[in-house]
């Protein structure tokens, strides 16, 4: 077992003098440390506004020096930008987010009446990605496109430099028709990297954590390459039996490609 780390942008200095040249400093410095990928937030395009109390973009000017140091570099972005579609509705226990959403309300947007809308946040995303061609973007939890397999696949046609990761978005998956699931993936197999989305929270036994996620990844494996029936909430659903060059793809191949020196100097764990 191995890992690497990823570092980040602090957008909350933007506007202040110096930001620009300050993070790419920063993140230079990571990656002579080690550090693979960077990452961008939701918090830009939902929470952070600049002086004239406008919400921040992930295409605002000051971030583009920024992107174009990280593909000088020949390391990724992953951009996790807007969410689920349920944030800007009123919450629904139905939905597949709804006890995430339950525990952290601050992130509904249904009842901020200025906040962007997700159409506005991913448009200035793809103006980012049009702006970088060379820029590797991982889109985190399915680019937020989770429910729309046209506009996923849309965006794999226009952009080649874009994929997306799977974490915290099988359920939005297995509660597709499994026909159209399987013809997705298997069109879009080399643009599809796997993710849990887990965490680790030092205030609970980590044996708890542990047998919590070995239980979420073996449902996700069920799901992905068997025939089995699998529970999710209660709903009984059709794995989706996929072959195994695709399910090496997701699982390991797609992850060494969109993450160049992902398997260089890999930490070996016990």
């Amino acid at each position: 077992m191995f890992f690497h780390i990823l570092t980040a942008i602090a957008p909350y200095k933007i506007g202040q003098p110096g930001f620009t040249k300050e993070a790419i400093r920063q993140v230079n410095q990571d990656f002579a440390n080690g550090a693979i990928a960077v990452k961008i937030w939701k918090n830009i395009g939902l929470e952070i506004k600049d002086s004239k109390g406008q919400y921040i973009m992930p295409d605002d000017p000051a971030f583009e020096p920024i992107y174009k140091d990280i593909a000088a570099h020949n390391k990724t972005l992953i951009a996790h930008i807007a969410d689920p579609n349920t944030i800007w509705e009123a919450p629904n226990p139905d939905a597949p987010d709804y006890d995430y959403y339950k525990r952290n309300p601050q992130w509904y947007m249904y009842n901020k009446p200025d906040v962007p809308s997700k159409a506005q946040i991913l448009k200035a995303r793809d103006h980012m990605l049009e702006q970088n061609p060379n820029l590797r973007v991982v889109g985190a939890h399915l680019g937020s496109m989770e429910v729309d397999f046209k506009q996923l696949g849309d965006h794999f046609d226009r952009y080649p430099n874009f994929a997306v990761d799977m974490a915290a978005r099988m359920p939005f998956l297995m509660l597709k028709p499994r026909a159209d699931v399987i013809a997705f993936v298997t069109k879009y197999q080399d643009r599809l990297i796997y993710g849990t989305d887990t965490e680790f929270d030092t205030k609970k036994p980590i044996q708890l954590q542990v047998s919590k996620w070995e239980e979420a990844y073996a449902l996700d494996w069920r799901y992905l390459a068997t025939n089995d029936t699998v529970d999710y909430k209660g709903r009984k659903m059709q794995g989706l039996g996929l072959p195994a060059s695709v399910l090496r793809k997701i699982y390991h191949e797609n992850a060494v490609h969109w993450f160049p020196g992902i398997l260089e100097n890999s930490k070996e764990t016990k």
